[in-house]
Formats: C-alpha cells, sequence, structure tokens
C-alpha cells in the first residue's frame, strides 16, 4: 500500500500531506495513518504540524462509495465513522500547534479536519469549504455543528449549515472560516510561519494558554458531542440514502 501521509520537515515543524489520490477521500485507512504520523512526528521532536492536501483538492471529505458499500455491515460502517472522528479527536487534542494549509477544495470532511486545526491558510481563487452535508443527505452531527458555531459564530453558523453551503476562499476569509489566504503554491509557507510565531513564543505558558482556549473545541469532538449511534440512524433514513446514491451516480459520470 502506497503511504498514505508523507512527512516532510521544516525544522522543527513537520508537515504532514495528505496522499490517497486523486482528493484524499478520507477512508479508516487515511484517518489511522494520520493519527499515526502525528503521534510519530511529535516522538521525533516536532514542535509543530502543519496539514496538508493535494493542490486544487485538500480533501473531498469522507469516502461515501466506500460508506455505501459496507452500510450493511453495522460494525464496518460504525468502524469508519468512528476512525474519522478519532481523527478529529487527534488533530482537536495534538499537543502542538498545527496549521492547515488547503491549496484547494475543502467540502465535509475536509472542512471538519481544518477546523479541527490552529489557523487555516487557503488558497486564492476559486475554491471551495464548507459543511455540505445537507446538500448531500447527510445531517450534521451535533459535535460538529459546534466546530462550526466556535469558528464563524452562531447565526453565520446556522445559515451555513442548514443550506450546507461551500463558500469560496474569499467569503471564507470574511466569515472567519479561514484565516488567511495566500498563493496555492505558498499555503504551506504561511501556515508554516503563522506556528513559528507561536514558538517564538515562551513555550509552557504558550502551551498552557493553547490548551485553555481549545478545551471547547476538545469537548466538541468528544464521542458523547459527536453522538455516533444517532448519526448511523441518519445515515440509514431513506432520505439521506436516495441523496447520497445520486451523489455517487453524479460523480460517476463525471
Amino acid at each position: 500500500m502506497s503511504q498514505l501521509i508523507q512527512t516532510i520537515k521544516h525544522g522543527r515543524i513537520h508537515e504532514l500531506r495528505l496522499a490517497r489520490p486523486p482528493v484524499n477521500a478520507i477512508n479508516p485507512a487515511l484517518c489511522q495513518a494520520l493519527c499515526e504520523a502525528m503521534d510519530s512526528a511529535i516522538a521525533n521532536g516536532a514542535e509543530g504540524l502543519v496539514l496538508s492536501g493535494g493542490p486544487k483538492v485538500f480533501s473531498a471529505g469522507l469516502d461515501v462509495p466506500l460508506l455505501l458499500s459496507i452500510q450493511e455491515d453495522g460494525q464496518a460502517l460504525y468502524d469508519a465513522w468512528n476512525g474519522f472522528f478519532d481523527a478529529a479527536r487527534a488533530l482537536a487534542a495534538c499537543p502542538v500547534p498545527v496549521a492547515a494549509a488547503i491549496a484547494g477544495h475543502a467540502p465535509a470532511g475536509g472542512c471538519v479536519l481544518a477546523l479541527c486545526c490552529d489557523w487555516r491558510v487557503m488558497a486564492e481563487g476559486p475554491f471551495g469549504i464548507g459543511l455540505n452535508e445537507t446538500q448531500v443527505g447527510i445531517a450534521i452531527p451535533p459535535g460538529i455543528m459546534r466546530l462550526m458555531q466556535r469558528t464563524v459564530g452562531a447565526r453565520q453558523a446556522e445559515a451555513l449549515l442548514l443550506a450546507g453551503a461551500m463558500v469560496e476562499s474569499s467569503r471564507a476569509l470574511d466569515i472567519g472560516l479561514v484565516d488567511e489566504l495566500a498563493a496555492a503554491d505558498a499555503v504551506v509557507a504561511r501556515a508554516a510561519d503563522r506556528i513559528n510565531l507561536l514558538l517564538d513564543l515562551p513555550r509552557a505558558p504558550m502551551l498552557a494558554t493553547r490548551k485553555l482556549l481549545r478545551a471547547d473545541l476538545v469537548e466538541a469532538v468528544s464521542p458523547a458531542s459527536m453522538q455516533l449511534e444517532q448519526c448511523l440512524e441518519s445515515w440509514r433514513s431513506a432520505d439521506t440514502q436516495q441523496a447520497l446514491r445520486a451523489m455517487v451516480a453524479r460523480i460517476g459520470k463525471g
């Protein structure tokens, strides 16, 4: 199996690059590889991390065709969803700062991973980011709702989540969904610059303050907040199944 996460060292910062072509669709193996790569980077002295993806597509979100193919196996479906939530939890609870370098589109699960990072740098141009779950027939888990609310505010989150809206990078910056824009080939460098600013601060106070400020994020992605059993009930509903199969059919014709 090819390496699903590429680790590139930039001094005291390690870049973890999603590497599941063509669009970094999120499956259990990718989630496990991301968790292991984070642990390995920190064990090998990384003081900060940059999470990057592909050019044009950071991550297209969860691998829906895979999820549909295994949904008759209740345990496999549970494990796949829980693996994704575990990856989100690992980012949220990461003991060192982590910035997302978003060089392209980041819908759904890709947006969730970015929301769990400390800082988000997105490529300028016609790239979209957002939680478009309602448009593809998936109800938002409560914990993911809270991720969006803490980032853009309750009222803006309500408008975005109910419509399943994707917004282009300039709009994402305006509403605080991302923190900075850069040329696509500069997003990693800008993300690393932001982490370096934090690493130049007195380390113990910075990390203690960061942990305090992110406690609500960690709680938002906890099992109690994600409510996976209710999420799976929604997944199996007739409306959701119809919408998901229609989406897969559209992708197959593309």
